[in-house]
């Protein structure tokens, strides 16, 4: 098992690599691409963001007892309004690779996680809701989420990896404000899964038995009843000419129980970020208006 270890850690960094390359990858492509639906121009928000807080985490299969430390986060979104219906549709992509360093109580044990997350979602949009400038959107995600968690003081279970991925809603609040002359997008996104599938051995079954052949019930329905989680994300978004500052407070909620193992992972981190809103235009055919996501 402690030969396998570098080479889970490695594949994830290594996946979360090429995740974060395609999804500048996809934000560059959509940047050029200014709309179908008449001569519309469709800028692309697309923003690094970096977090940093704190973490609560418990996994059954390792330890009983609930560890507590440091959760940091690299992140990337970008946000589009849709080509065929670009006043009513929205689409966003969020990834991230995350990173925990938790202590037990008595603080003579250190376990570490690494994680690889992703999100793909598509929102109606609804204008002016209550008060003039408020948008609402609410619509449908896929999503992913997978690590691994270590606990260097084991001698047989040293690691626990985690794989889940399903389908959920998605949602989004903007406002625009100003700060003195300063514009303001203040904003709440959030997403949760509600059916899917996630990993997980049976109760004290080690990863040597799952690798000599032991392959049964190792898959699982992820349901609210099995597998609970939630992304919350509250952000003001400050427009310093054409760069974008995003300060915000993030929080990860996520709770399993099968094959009586338990999982909970709960954080609390500020955001910081920086991008802008990216659009080529055509000097042949300027476009006659702009649809922003927000």
């Amino acid at each position: 098992m402690k030969k396998l270890l570098p080479t889970i850690v490695s594949n994830s960094v290594r996946v979360a690599a090429v995740m974060v390359a395609i999804a500048t990858g996809t934000a560059s492509v959509a940047a050029q691409d200014n709309g179908s639906d008449g001569n519309v121009a469709r800028p692309v928000k697309s923003i690094f963001t970096a977090d940093v807080g704190t973490v609560a985490m418990q996994d059954t299969y390792l330890s009983p007892i609930t560890y507590k430390g440091t959760n940091l986060r690299l992140g990337y979104q970008h946000m589009q309004a849709l080509g065929h219906d670009p006043e009513r549709w929205v689409r966003s992509l969020d990834v991230g690779m995350e990173y925990d360093n938790v202590h037990n109580i008595a603080g003579n044990n250190t376990m570490h996680g690494l994680y690889i997350d992703a999100r793909w979602a598509l929102m109606r949009r609804w204008r002016d809701v209550i008060v003039p400038g408020l948008q609402l959107m609410g619509g449908g995600a896929a999503m992913m989420h997978g690590g691994v968690i270590y606990n260097p003081r084991n001698s047989n279970n040293i690691c626990s990896v985690k794989v889940h991925a399903g389908i959920g809603i998605a949602g989004c609040a903007a406002y625009p404000v100003k700060i003195g002359k300063l514009p303001v997008t203040l904003c709440y996104q959030m997403s949760a899964p509600v059916i899917g599938a996630f990993y997980s051995p049976d109760y004290d079954e080690s990863y040597y038995e799952i690798y000599v052949g032991n392959h049964s019930g190792l898959v699982h329905v992820a349901w609210p009843g099995s597998r609970l989680e939630i992304n919350n994300l509250v952000s003001a978004d400050l427009h310093l000419g054409s760069t974008i500052l995003r300060l915000g407070y993030r929080h990860h909620g996520m709770s399993s129980g099968i094959n009586n193992l338990t999982t909970r992972h709960s954080s609390h981190a500020l955001v910081i970020g920086l991008g802008g809103d990216f659009l080529s235009v055509g000097a042949k055919n300027p476009p006659a208006r702009t649809v922003t996501a927000f």
